[in-house]
């Protein structure tokens, strides 16, 4: 386009003031051309730093969203394990803005004691799809409603979510079965975090996997779980190691121990479920290392089971860059012009991206690099999923 541009210009008889308006056709076009680029620039931008146009992070926004929170609790519309002690008791105190990214909120608080992190994927519980079936029933309705129906919706959400179809008793962890004096909220409560997939990816998950923080209580919208300091490529080792043992050879063992457990979790994301678990945002900032150096990972927005990530990859393309999903990628099938719907990267080698980060090399005490394929080794499976 730029070379058409130049033939059809005329140089020397445009000035600044011309540029896209009295300079004729070769004018205009040069004029297309250079908004392009920048639409271009300001696209690729945004794919390599989604964050760029996220809100800003404030403790002052974020106290408005948890007031409004809480007047819905008080008023009734929703409700939580966690809402008398945020909203009455004071036993669940706001710390700090996490971030604020594509509508998600993520703020720390302190659990009696105990430091949390609060979810939501959007901000006001209006902002979730209402339960159609709770139209023209009373505040104080909702006693009566089928749990036969309940299980039924429960299951189409997690379908959709994860791409599985669970038997009803694998639906347990996601609360279906409490009751309440305000049921009515307490049903709108569980529809709006059954609209959020990491929500029900880790309830599903809870007992099942040691790589995964565990949901600890919700509260209308927000659900909170174990407060675990993130990675960052800053760090010397990707990850703090404030509880490590002072000297080489024991911060050496500290990163050979966080580096194994990686392994170990990869292997048991590959193996201990009846379908693979796919992570397809691997960065140092979605996982975080325990105080016995286990990896965790923190933020499974981008985690899909086997059956969804086939669904996601399989898309019309024209060529291979059509069929890559942030971290995840397959192959364009030129015949049909279709992706495959077969991954064709794993998660093995994404996890050895984590330490490419901080541009080193994690190794042994004995300077040995640590072998990926020592330790993969297939695990029994820990439950239905």
């Amino acid at each position: 386009m730029a070379r058409a541009a130049g033939s059809r210009g005329r140089p020397g008889r445009c000035g600044l003031r011309g540029r896209c308006g009295r300079c004729g056709r070769g004018a205009l076009l040069a004029c297309a051309a250079w908004t392009a680029g920048w639409v271009l620039a300001a696209a690729l931008l945004l794919r390599a730093h989604p964050g760029v146009l996220s809100e800003r992070c404030t403790d002052e926004k974020s106290r408005r969203i948890l007031a409004a929170l809480c007047r819905d609790y008080r008023g009734g519309a929703l409700v939580g394990d966690l809402c008398e002690d945020l909203c009455v008791a004071g036993k669940l105190l706001y710390r700090r803005c996490l971030y604020f990214e594509r509508g998600k909120k993520v703020l720390q608080a302190d659990w009696r004691g105990q430091p949390v992190v609060l979810k939501s994927e959007e901000e006001a519980f209006s902002s979730f799809p209402p339960l159609g079936l709770l139209d023209g029933q009373p505040d104080d309705g909702g006693q009566d409603f089928p749990e036969a129906e309940l299980l039924l919706l429960a299951a189409g959400e997690v379908r959709s979510a994860l791409g599985l179809e669970l038997a009803n008793g694998s639906l347990a962890p996601l609360g279906l079965g409490r009751r309440g004096p305000r049921r009515r909220g307490q049903l709108a409560s569980l529809w709006a975090l059954l609209q959020q997939e990491e929500f029900v990816l880790l309830s599903l998950l809870r007992g099942l996997s040691p790589h995964t923080p565990p949901v600890l209580g919700s509260c209308g919208h927000f659900y909170a779980v174990e407060h675990l300091a993130a990675g960052s490529p800053h760090h010397w080792a990707l990850f703090p190691l404030d509880g490590a043992p002072r000297g080489d050879r024991s911060r050496a063992r500290a990163v050979s121990g966080m580096a194994l457990s990686f392994l170990d979790m990869v292997a048991h994301f590959d193996h201990d479920f009846s379908h693979r678990l796919h992570l397809c945002d691997i960065k140092p900032e979605n996982f975080a290392i325990r105080s016995d150096f286990t990896a965790v990972a923190i933020d499974v927005d981008m985690a899909f089971f086997e059956p969804k990530m086939r669904e996601i990859l399989e898309q019309n393309c024209t060529g291979d860059e059509d069929c890559n999903f942030f971290d995840c990628f397959s192959k364009c099938d030129l015949r049909v012009h279709r992706c495959g719907a077969q991954r064709a990267n794993s998660n093995l080698q994404l996890g050895l991206k984590v330490p490419s980060h901080s541009h080193q090399r994690v190794l042994w005490p004995s300077g040995h690099p640590v072998s990926a394929g020592d330790h993969c080794h297939r695990h029994q499976p820990l439950g239905h999923l």
